[in-house]
């Protein structure tokens, strides 16, 4: 039997010309491996028989939804996690349970290497790659848009060329990524920072101008998880599913910046996810009832740190594990409802309640009836500033 190269297959015009270019330009035969992460759209099914269509030896089909909501956005949403404080993670997130299958199929398959559509420009080759290593480091990885001068025009004449069965324009003025915890749209007119998104760039989200009535939810945690909407229970899939579709409708979750790329270069990238800044808004004020003061610093610095690390494609990373471990100490606690109320783009938390509260009352009303003794402040202050008046007197000297 031939060589095989196992090659994430998404069904649009770069992977789908992949095949036959991986084959003709290292011998190799391709199996086309297609993973469901929610990006919805096409049948999955379709998808596979586009592949075989194109000359994959085999496709194979994982739906991974269920898996990638509990074990990679959890995480995520434990951590806060949002990169350079706005960006959560949407493609960073999805790239090590596909790189997990990837390698996966390989061995299974007997193959040698594994093959994604990334340019050399962007971070997901680095992702990719970087998790294959940590999880096969006998296998090799191959880029062919990067690495085999399969560049966008070659790959619509060779797609012309040997009639492949894709539906793809010339035209299209976008670079489009999704998954269930979001939309992530580059290129085109959005290339230029000055340029203001448009409508049409958008899927998960409604105009969030246009006037319509707020929409007020209930998200129960437990241990940090999102385990009941409104007092029904959910799956942490279907948490992001009706979350999605929720705040989708009031506009939440649209995102515009300027990030910086983990090859070194500035990007101007737009992104949705209705969810998962619902969630986070969410979980963060939970936290902020659940865990004391110190420890909650200390977390947002870890979580700063474990953004940057998943966005650098160190999913698999010693740090990462050990990192993962704090986090999920620190969610003990964070079990309780927030109320959040979703209308024009915002998600704003109008009420929070636990059982594990830290939140005491007795101490924080001005009322009477107030148990929190303020002549201990006098000598509180004393002491805690002896330190910035011994130095004063220093420099006054």
């Amino acid at each position: 039997m031939s060589e095989r190269v196992v090659l994430a297959y998404s069904g649009g015009l770069d992977t789908s010309v992949g095949i036959g270019w991986l084959k003709d330009a290292t011998g190799k035969e391709v199996v086309a491996m297609a993973i469901d992460v929610g990006q919805g759209g096409e049948d999955m099914e379709q998808i596979r028989q586009r592949a075989l269509d194109c000359g994959a030896v085999e496709s194979v089909v994982i739906d991974a939804k269920d898996e990638f909501a509990s074990d990679y956005l959890m995480p995520a949403l434990k951590a806060n996690a949002l990169y350079q404080k706005r960006y959560p993670l949407v493609s960073a997130l999805s790239r090590p349970i596909i790189a997990k299958y990837l390698a996966q199929t390989a061995k299974e398959l007997g193959a040698n290497s594994i093959a994604h559509g990334c340019t050399g420009k962007g971070n997901d080759q680095v992702r990719f790659e970087a998790a294959v290593a940590a999880l096969a480091p006998d296998l090799t990885s191959i880029a062919p848009i990067r690495d085999l001068a399969l560049t966008r025009d070659k790959a619509i004449a060779y797609a012309e060329e040997h009639n492949l069965p894709i539906a793809q324009s010339k035209k299209n003025p976008y670079s489009v990524d999704q998954n269930v915890w979001g939309r992530a749209v580059e290129t085109g007119f959005l290339e230029d920072p000055w340029n203001a998104p448009i409508e049409d760039i958008y899927t998960y989200t409604q105009d969030p101008s246009v006037p319509r009535e707020a929409t007020e939810v209930t998200i129960s945690f437990t241990e940090g998880i999102p385990t009941a909407i409104d007092g029904k229970a959910v799956t942490p899939l279907q948490a992001v599913m009706q979350l999605n579709e929720l705040a989708g409708a009031q506009g939440v979750g649209r995102i515009d910046i300027v990030e910086d790329r983990l090859v070194g270069i500035k990007s101007r990238e737009v992104y949705e996810s209705p969810a998962g800044i619902t969630l986070i808004n969410a979980h963060e004020e939970l936290e902020n009832l659940t865990i004391e003061r110190d420890l909650a610093r200390y977390k947002r610095r870890v979580e700063a740190e474990w953004a940057e690390l998943v966005y650098d494609g160190l999913w698999f990373s010693g740090l990462k594990r050990s990192l993962d471990v704090f986090i999920n100490d620190t969610q003990r606690y964070v079990t309780g409802d927030i109320r959040i109320k979703l209308h024009a783009g915002q998600a704003v938390v109008t009420g929070r309640k636990s059982e594990k509260s830290l939140y005491d009352f007795d101490l924080a009303t001005y009322d009477t009836g107030d148990t929190f003794d303020q002549s201990q402040a006098k000598g509180f202050i004393e002491i805690w500033s002896l330190p910035s008046k011994i130095s004063a007197r220093r420099d006054l000297a």
